[in-house]
């Protein structure tokens, strides 16, 4: 694996090229809330190195420099990474015969890595299982990478910092139109459009992911076989 991981890292590169872009400045944004909140370079680095949950550290912030409640901690978890269960469901397959690798890929898991894992097949000469640890390892780098010089360049910046948490809902916009545009079957996204608009008018904005996501699931395993054929079309 080790030897080829260096080929794999070079197949894998471009593919991470937005999300590099991306992630350094989200945590960027990330870094500096922390050291306005009082938490230096070392915490910002362990946070994205353990934690590693990109939207639930920004919600973190909060957490930390509130009174200890684990409780809420996890029904917050819970709620803000909860799509990370359906995740793991469609990429139960691919993940089945991964070796010892695969702790690492479950843990590494976000909306980038998902999508490029979901979208991308590796060159003939790569091997699959270095691709996908390839893909995993480049893009918690850049989030590491970023939160980290946003940490220590965060103390010397002196400018309002009311907004910053929305570069997060930013860059889902851009993800999303970005998968928009490059693929051909757009139902699933108009589903998870749909879903969350419906769940949103029925739960409201602080309790409507969880049914989102429960019913983007239902919708697409009722309709998988249209799906997979308008795919093969």
């Amino acid at each position: 694996m080790l030897k080829k991981l260096p080929n794999a890292m070079r197949a894998a590169f471009p593919h991470t090229i937005p999300v590099l872009t991306g992630f350094l400045f989200l945590g960027a944004a990330y870094g500096i809330l922390m050291s306005n909140a009082g938490y230096g370079w070392t915490w910002t680095l362990l946070t994205s190195s353990v934690v590693f949950a990109g939207a639930l550290q920004f919600v973190g912030i909060g957490l930390l420099t509130a009174a200890f409640d684990p409780l809420l901690a996890f029904l917050i978890a819970l709620s803000v990474n909860a799509r990370h269960l359906f995740y793991g469901i469609s990429m139960l397959e691919k993940f089945n015969s991964i070796g010892k690798i695969k702790p690492y890929l479950i843990f590494g898991m976000c909306d980038e890595t998902f999508s490029i894992l979901c979208s991308t097949e590796p060159p003939t000469n790569i091997d699959k299982r270095a691709f996908m640890l390839s893909v995993t390892l480049l893009n918690q780098s850049y989030w590491v990478l970023g939160s980290v010089a946003g940490a220590l360049i965060g103390p010397h910046l002196a400018f309002n910092t009311q907004g910053i948490y929305f570069v997060m809902t930013a860059f889902f916009v851009v993800v999303f139109l970005n998968q928009w545009q490059t693929r051909k079957n757009r139902s699933p996204a108009l589903i998870g459009v749909g879903a969350a608009l419906v769940s949103l008018l029925i739960f409201g904005a602080e309790n409507f992911i969880i049914p989102a996501m429960a019913l983007i699931v239902v919708c697409l395993t009722v309709f998988r076989k249209k799906l997979t054929t308008e795919v093969d079309e």
